[in-house]
């Protein structure tokens, strides 16, 4: 029987029940799951790739570059020609806060295999942590810019870097946006994270410490999941408004997990 069950109270559903994953009483479900609780997790279902980009379809159009919807996510670089930079996401982060002005809807992953210890993926969310904000504190934020960059996301990864990796990260272009994110069904949100380098026409310590402090605010244990990979499981969560990042796990371990994005329809804003 197809049941449905809060992950945590801020966010999250967990479906159980599942005998076929593209039945369209469940993908009802699991559409207003994404919406509404940020994020879904289906234990042990197992989807190879054409599969995966198939329910990932069901949700909207699946992100293709250089003609590849599923990617693989390792720290074995023989698998992953990006490992290098997946240090970044051992820290609090949206995808897409420095790429495009329209930032990926929604991503899946399916886990191939984990980590003996570590490994899991934490969830926060940003809805939640906006929600309880106090007055005075949505006024402060209200009109707030903030400056992202890939270069702040890879410096709290390797806070000493070679001067030629600095100059590499910092080659690639900064995006500026809204802190607070006004969305079109009348939700707010908070655009934060590793990539969130500085708040536009503030005393650099004062923007650091609103920033840390706005993140510890949102990733505190009441608007936060830790899931535990077990093989087969699929886990899709809203990066709009959904931060996550991956637990640390030793280089050499052997996880593996599939990645696919679902293109997004509402610019960061």
């Amino acid at each position: 029987m197809l049941e449905t069950k809060a992950l945590s109270a801020s966010l999250g559903v967990e479906v159980t029940g599942v005998e076929d994953p593209f039945d369209d009483a469940l993908i009802h479900r699991c559409v207003e799951a994404l919406k509404w609780r940020g994020v879904l997790l289906i234990r042990g279902v197992h989807l190879d790739d054409e599969q995966q980009i198939a329910f990932c379809a069901r949700f909207g159009e699946v992100a293709s570059v250089r003609g590849k919807q599923v990617f693989t996510v390792s720290l074995d670089p023989t698998m992953n020609p990006s490992a290098e930079y997946l240090r970044g996401t051992f820290h609090w982060h949206l995808d897409g806060t420095t790429d495009d002005d329209v930032p990926i809807k929604a991503t899946a992953l399916t886990a191939r295999q984990v980590a003996m210890a570590g490994g899991g993926t934490e969830f926060a969310s940003t809805y939640a942590a906006y929600e309880n904000l106090s007055e005075h504190d949505r006024k402060r934020c209200a009109n707030l810019r903030v400056v992202h960059s890939f270069a702040a996301a890879q410096l709290k990864a390797k806070p000493d870097p070679s001067a030629k990796e600095l100059a590499g990260w910092r080659r690639l272009p900064e995006r500026e946006m809204s802190l607070v994110w006004r969305r079109r069904d009348g939700r707010r949100s908070l655009v934060i994270g590793a990539t969130a380098d500085r708040i536009v026409g503030m005393d650099p310590v004062e923007s650091r410490a609103l920033l840390d402090e706005l993140e510890e605010s949102c990733t505190q244990e009441r608007h936060r999941y830790t899931h535990d990979w077990q093989v087969g499981d699929l886990a899709v969560w809203d990066n709009t408004g959904i931060l996550h990042r991956a637990l640390p796990y030793d280089r050499s371990s052997e996880r593996t997990l599939h990645r696919s994005t679902i293109v997004g329809d509402e610019p960061f804003g």
